[in-house]
This record gives C-alpha cells, structure tokens and sequence, in this order.
C-alpha cells in the first residue's frame, strides 16, 4: 500500500543529512549533495530522507526509477534463488556472456526497440553509449567512403566531425562533451573537439497556437544546420553525423516538432570495431525486462498520457495565474518544464517545494522539468499542483 501523500519532520537537508554531509566532505565534494536518502522506506512515487521526511517524488533521480521506488516485481527479481548468480558475478559479456544472455536482451531492449532495429549493443551508461555511438558514426562513414584506415598515419585517425546543438546534453566524458552545450563549468579547463554547432529553435508555446512563428524559427534553425554541414565539408573536415536529444533536457526541456527531426532526417541522408569487454551490467538487463514487463501489464503508458494531462493543464493554469513569475508550460506525457521568471527565483521555488514534500529539479537557466515515474497517477499529479501552487503563492 503506497503513502498517502508527504511527510515532513524538518526542513531538506535535516540534521541527519548534514552530519553526513560533513563526513562526507572529507573525501569528496559534496557541492552537488541535496540531502541523504534512505531508500529502504522509500516506496513508490514518495522519497523517504535520513531525517524521515517523506516527499512526493516528481523528478526521480533525474528520471532514472521508472516504474516508482521498491517496486515487489523488482524486488522479487532481486531476491529470485535463481538471478543469484547474476547479481554476485559480473561477467565479462563481451567475451563469457551467461547462457541466458540473448534471450534477455531480445525480451529487454529489442523488444521496444525502434520499428527497423535489429541489432543491440549493451553499455555500461548512457556517456559510455554515446560515446561508443560516435566511433560507430565515423568508422560507418569511413566504410561507406570506401577508406581503409592504418592507425595512427594518414588515413588513420581522419579530421571528421559531428554537428551537434546549442542547448544539447550528451554526456560528460571527452567525446561527449564536445557535443554538451549547456553549462560552461562543465567544459572549463578541458580541451575539447573544434566540431560545428548548429541552433537548436527556440520555440513559443503552447506549440499549437504559435505554429507559423516556431514554423518558421525551425526552418531558420534547419537551414543554419545544413549550411554548418556544407561549409565544414568544404574545408575538409566532413560532417559524419548529427546529434541531437528529441527533447533538450539539461539545456532547458526545449522542444522541436516532429517536422524538424523529419526534414534534419532528410539533411542527413544527402551526406565489429565497437567493442567492450564488460558490455554493461547484467543485472540491469534482469530489472529492464521486468520494468518492460510491468510497463504493459500495469498499462503504464496510458497511464503517464492521462496523468501528463492533468499535469500540463494544471501548469497552464498555474502560469495564467502567477503569468509575473511562470511561463512556457510544455511537455509530452508527464515529461513536463515550465519557466520561472529568473533563475534565483527558480532555485527559491524549488527550495520551497522541497520544504514542502516534493522533489523537483531544474535545468537550462530557468527551468524546472518533472520527471515523475510512470506509477505517477492523477491524484498524484493533482497532489503535486496544490503543494507547488502553495510554494508559488509563498513567493509573492
């Protein structure tokens, strides 16, 4: 049986948190430390602190406990006699896989794969993904252009590029983060790829009733990327690929139309080597079929339709209501951003939702994006409007 809605014993961070928060210090940075969590007595869409204070969970963990905290089909996953061997071995997949090893993946990812989608490469995460992605872009470009490469002499180790987006997030490690235009901490003192980077539109909302504005603002944006494409071709240092998120997350929640993904589609098309020992971990293959399974069993993608509804209409009122301080309300789903009219207030904002029980997070400069699990049902969502509209009001 899941809570009844939040909890709050202290302000977030408690005692308890900052005493870890102080041990902790010692060996690590702690600057991007909200509080501690005890995850035992977490459950479903609330998050439960060291502290006791329990929240209503409307960004979990930047969107990584898709189906709720301690979920029984999970947790008896976990405790199966039989999955034993898979969670106290990590195998190297690449070359020792399990004797279960397809079959979990063609129950796992392939089967939500993309319509066309064949084949499936495991990862350790999502840097590491991207950053295997990439090699396979240039050594796919390479091929097509007919190249034998030889390492390191010419024509090993080509001057290829990716074209990437104003906004984007990619991930953190060298490869990635020449593609991540979002904060400058995150590229300050590291070298980084001379690679060409296009516009991402910066589009009005509610998409709807600014068609002929974002219409054109996108066309804008197509043209600079395709001419990006033909002016970094000229000077030798061809374009192999594009990478672009379907919705900017870190850089904002900003959208595009399903147009503008078609027609970047149709810019591209006129232009064994990805290999790792340990292929990610098996363990997570286990949980994915599960969470698959619960997915459709729970219907829990209608589910997210109908709770994203009452989300996005209730951030349409919200800023009809407080228009001096919310803006932009958008989203597909529960995958929901609005704008808040700088980013203090933003940082104020989500303070005060915390101290009033629930989670939320921020991204682009004055953002806030939610991220609730897909057990996120409309009392839930109905619950989450009535204690921000509270903080909202405090703001005033």
């Amino acid at each position: 049986v899941e809570f009844d809605g939040p909890c709050m014993k202290t302000e977030v961070p408690g005692p308890r948190s900052k005493i870890l928060a102080q041990q902790l210090e010692s060996i690590q940075s702690v600057v991007q430390v909200n509080f501690f969590c005890d995850y035992e007595e977490s459950k479903g869409n609330y998050l439960v602190d060291v502290d006791g204070n329990r929240m209503l969970d409307v960004y979990t963990q930047i969107a990584s406990i898709p189906i709720g905290y301690n979920h029984p089909a999970l947790t008896k996953v976990m405790t199966d006699p039989k999955n034993m061997g898979t969670f106290v071995n990590r195998p190297a997949l690449g070359m020792m896989p399990p004797e279960q090893f397809s079959e979990k993946l063609v129950n796992g990812l392939m089967a939500v794969a993309p319509k066309g989608f064949s084949r499936v490469q495991t990862m350790a995460c999502g840097s590491c993904s991207n950053e295997n992605a990439y090699k396979a872009i240039f050594i796919w470009y390479r091929v097509r252009a007919g190249v034998l490469s030889f390492f390191f002499q010419v024509p090993g180790c080509p001057d290829l590029t990716l074209l990437s987006f104003m906004g984007g997030f990619h991930g953190r490690t060298l490869g990635c983060l020449a593609t991540t235009h979002t904060k400058a901490i995150q590229k300050l003192d590291v070298p980084s790829f001379d690679w060409p980077i296009a516009p991402f539109p910066q589009l009005r909302y509610p998409l709807d009733q600014f068609e002929r504005e974002n219409a054109r603002e996108e066309a804008r944006c197509l043209e600079e990327a395709e001419d990006l494409i033909v002016k970094w071709n000229q000077k030798g240092r061809h374009v192999a690929g594009v990478v672009i998120e379907p919705i900017q997350a870190e850089g904002g929640d900003n959208h595009a139309s399903f147009d503008f993904y078609r027609k970047l589609r149709g810019i591209t098309k006129k232009p064994f080597r990805i290999f790792n020992t340990w292929l990610g971990d098996h363990t997570k293959n286990l949980l994915l079929t599960e969470v698959i399974k619960v997915i459709k069993t729970e219907n829990l993608l209608d589910q997210a339709k109908r709770s994203g509804k009452v989300m996005l209409e209730g951030l349409y009122d919200l800023q009809d209501k407080y228009p001096h301080l919310l803006s932009k309300a958008r989203g597909i789903g529960t995958f929901c951003a609005i704008d808040v009219k700088d980013e203090d207030t933003r940082n104020l904002l989500l303070l005060k939702a915390r101290n009033k029980g629930v989670v939320l997070g921020g991204c682009g400069t004055q953002s806030i994006r939610f991220r609730p699990a897909l057990v996120f049902k409309e009392h839930h969502a109905h619950l989450f409007l009535d204690i921000f509209n509270d903080a909202i009001a405090e703001l005033k």
